[in-house]
């Protein structure tokens, strides 16, 4: 089993304590909304990822097998060998992923939130489709299998504390290792900081080849992206680059420039399609986060159903491999479409009040029907029986719908 689904609750604890740092010191960098959307795409990285680890899976050992140069032995110089040119190669997939359209794609998802906070670690990819071609090099070394994954768990496990705001500069190890301080340069996107610091534990790799900032007294980051995501909407949240690089690529005449859209310079567009699609420029001296204001009881609805949605996750990975594929699909696809509609809830669509209807009686029906483990279903009729009342409190007295 994966160490980040044993790190997953040390995870959570870290938030709760970020969470009374931020309380205490009132610095509001948690927002109710912005927190849960970011929770529930790395939900859905966690369950696209079963599905994606298919792939290099298949790959990676067949590479192994037929050309390794050495047959790597698990002594302890060899795991450090490992955890150091796993970085190395990290580095250079996460720099591709910022510098190449493609894999910009895939990877902005984790830097659409305009909030910088734990809960940020967790928002990751569900489309990476092509990042384990960076690591096949580490096969032709001969890395087993099981060592590339468990060395890269522990960098994907160390990068989740550097999300920080509230852990300042740390002297001498901000020049061997990744730091709140240098990270923080990395999401941000004032001008001076853009496609720098791409390093996962050293930061040693931008300062060999010329990607280092280091973060500036005099220049507060600014967090997102230069076109903003302005949604909730998980799946948006992971798509919406691809849409724009499609549109871009079916608009422009030139068969050339239809394949340079995607794996061209990110950020470039053909003339022909900037001039019939121009995209306005983002003004940072005119930043203003996107927010969407709920109500105290909207907050803790909204609370309560991802609540319940982490439970199910939890459930659903921890015995994915005991299901049948029909199962699997049903309960992904549900925990999917409750991300969709509980993000609507937040956007104050006029459809989201049904859905969330919908969705409360099909949970009602899951637990009838005795499937669930008895603490999940004690604590979900606990949820329901709280979160029925207060969407039926709201559609008598909600006057703000979005559209």
């Amino acid at each position: 089993m994966s160490l980040i689904l044993f790190a997953i609750p040390a995870f959570f604890a870290l938030i709760l304590l970020e969470l009374a740092i931020d309380s205490r010191r009132k610095t509001g960098f948690y927002r109710v909304n912005d927190s849960i959307n970011s929770l529930t795409i790395g939900v859905y990285s966690r369950i696209a990822g079963l599905a994606r680890a298919a792939i290099p899976l298949s790959f990676y050992p067949l590479v192994l097998d037929a050309l390794a140069i050495y047959e790597v032995s698990a002594t302890w110089y060899w795991w450090v060998i490992a955890f150091v040119l796993y970085d190395f190669c990290y580095y250079w997939n996460h720099r591709f992923g910022h510098e190449i359209s493609f894999f910009w794609a895939s990877h902005v998802v984790h830097h659409s939130s305009e909030e910088y906070n734990l809960t940020t670690a967790l928002r990751q990819t569900s489309t990476s489709l092509l990042g384990w071609i960076f690591y096949l090099p580490l096969a032709l070394l001969g890395i087993p299998v099981e060592m590339l994954i468990t060395v890269g768990a522990l960098n994907l496990i160390y990068q989740f504390w550097v999300h920080t705001r509230h852990i300042p500069k740390l002297g001498w190890y901000e020049w061997l290792f990744v730091t709140p301080s240098n990270h923080r340069v990395h999401h941000a996107q004032n001008q001076c900081y853009i496609d720098k610091n791409y390093g996962g534990v050293f930061i040693l790799w931008d300062r060999l080849f010329g990607t280092f900032q280091e973060e500036l007294d005099d220049e507060p980051p600014l967090y997102g992206i230069r076109k903003a995501l302005s949604s909730w909407n998980p799946l948006w949240a992971n798509v919406h680059v691809y849409s724009q690089l499609a549109k871009d690529s079916w608009h422009t005449a030139r068969w050339g420039d239809k394949w340079r859209v995607w794996f061209g310079r990110t950020g470039w567009r053909p003339e022909d399609v900037s001039q019939s699609h121009p995209i306005a420029k983002a003004d940072l001296s005119r930043f203003k986060k996107f927010d969407i204001p709920l109500s105290i009881h909207e907050r803790l609805y909204a609370t309560l159903q991802h609540i319940g949605i982490l439970l199910i996750t939890l459930v659903f990975l921890l015995n994915v491999s005991a299901l049948t594929p029909i199962m699997k699909w049903s309960v992904a696809g549900f925990i999917f479409v409750s991300g969709m509609t509980l993000a609507a809830f937040m956007e104050h669509r006029v459809w989201a009040h049904v859905t969330e209807w919908i969705r409360q009686l099909a949970m009602l029906g899951v637990i009838i029907s005795g499937a669930l483990p008895t603490w999940l279903t004690t604590s979900l009729l606990v949820i329901i029986a709280i979160s029925l009342p207060m969407l039926w409190q709201r559609k008598r007295t909600s006057t703000l719908v979005l559209e």
